[in-house]
């Protein structure tokens, strides 16, 4: 299935979660914030939110520094 990661175009497996994106690419849950078609997805809800054809999916990464 398509859908666009942060501006560019991939394809993922059908059935895929918020959360098996983030294992897929290899994110730390607890540093990234996660909005799929500009709605906020609540990291609790990583395990279930189902991805869909078309899905437009924006993912923020925390840096700290000092």
């Amino acid at each position: 299935m398509h859908i666009t990661l942060n501006g560019e175009a991939i394809d993922i497996a059908l059935g895929s979660t918020v959360a098996g994106l983030l294992e897929h690419l290899q994110l730390q849950r607890d540093r990234v914030a996660v909005e799929v078609n500009l709605d906020i997805v609540p990291k609790a809800a990583y395990d279930g939110h189902g991805l869909s054809d078309g899905d437009r999916i924006e993912i923020v990464h925390f840096v700290g520094g000092g």
